[in-house]
């Protein structure tokens, strides 16, 4: 029998879901499931394969899959995952991607909204019953800059577009593409960076990426810019971010990814008025289930009939 083990700190009835309804298509599969890392002890030694988030995983879980065949990340991101070295070169890995365009374009518009119209003071005022009015800021004309120009970005562009915004797309290989208005090499990026309202980061964490929104960056953003992270924390040099907020250097920022997830209690960010917080939950919705499930079908499908040459999305093998 194959062992599965599905490794997710998500609420019990979205654990449930992928369980039952993987059950239900493959009933020749043993699946328990945990929903900490510190938790698989009584799993993972026998798991041939396993469903998770990679930033979700520890080293130790890796070292302990010793029968492990496979890892089905739930994500895009498999930073946290194949550049671990308890990872066997044997061991594939595959993720989910091209069903992120509608929630992660959605959360970066509902983050730019709440920035600009400053929603979090809003809330505050409401929790101390005070009748306060203050002027928002509109999206209209402003320019966004989006850095990462993929699924998500090609899904937001044309959003920005319908409140009237200029949107202008930063990437390793620029290329034309519907609702940008221009497009600009990463290189350029620390050159057109002051001309953005809103910077949305979309990018993937690499060795390139990693910690490329520094100190330099925001000293070129405008003051009344907005950064908004819905990359991978690694992407921002958080020191340097958090000086910026003090110094208002920058606006605000709203923050879904983070260099340490969960976010320490004690760190500097949970306090700031201007910074919207939210916990890593850019892609996470209601049918995020549904959109997933045909690509983990079809490779548990050619995982079962030992055809792994036929499994899609194949990162690592």
């Amino acid at each position: 029998m194959t062992n599965l083990l599905i490794l997710l700190t998500l609420p019990e009835n979205v654990r449930n879901q992928y369980r039952d309804r993987l059950k239900a298509r493959f009933p020749e599969l043993s699946i328990d499931i945990a929903d900490h890392h510190s938790k698989v002890g009584p799993h993972i030694a026998k798991a041939d394969a396993l469903l998770t988030f990679a930033p979700m995983l520890s080293p130790k879980v890796l070292q302990d899959a010793t029968r492990l065949k496979w890892v089905q990340a739930l994500g895009t991101g498999v930073d946290n995952l194949t550049d671990q070295d308890a990872l066997r070169k044997d061991v594939i890995v595959t993720n989910i991607h091209g069903i992120h365009g509608p929630p992660v374009s959605e959360a970066a518009l509902g983050t730019m909204l709440a920035l600009a119209r400053d929603l979090p003071r809003a809330v505050r005022l409401q929790d101390e019953k005070k009748w306060f009015r203050f002027p928002a800021q509109l999206l209209h004309t402003k320019t966004v800059g989006i850095f990462g120009v993929g699924v998500i970005a090609e899904a937001l562009a044309p959003k920005c577009k319908a409140f009237g915004m200029r949107v202008v797309g930063i990437s390793s290989a620029p290329r034309p593409a519907p609702g940008f208005d221009a497009m600009h090499s990463r290189d350029e990026l620390l050159k057109v960076v002051g001309d953005f309202d809103f910077f949305v980061l979309l990018t993937p964490l690499t060795e390139k990426t990693r910690n490329s929104i520094n100190a330099d960056m925001f000293t070129a953003m405008k003051p009344t810019s907005f950064l908004i992270n819905l990359a991978r924390g690694g992407v921002v040099d958080e020191p340097a971010l958090v000086e910026a907020l003090k110094s208002k250097r920058i606006a605000g920022a709203a923050l879904d990814v983070f260099s340490q997830e969960p976010l320490p209690s004690d760190h500097p960010f949970w306090s700031m008025h201007n910074v919207i917080i939210t916990t890593h939950q850019g892609g996470f919705c209601d049918v995020y289930v549904d959109f997933a499930l045909p690509v983990i079908e079809k490779n548990m499908e050619q995982f079962l009939k030992g055809d792994t040459g036929g499994m899609i999305n194949v990162i690592a093998h």
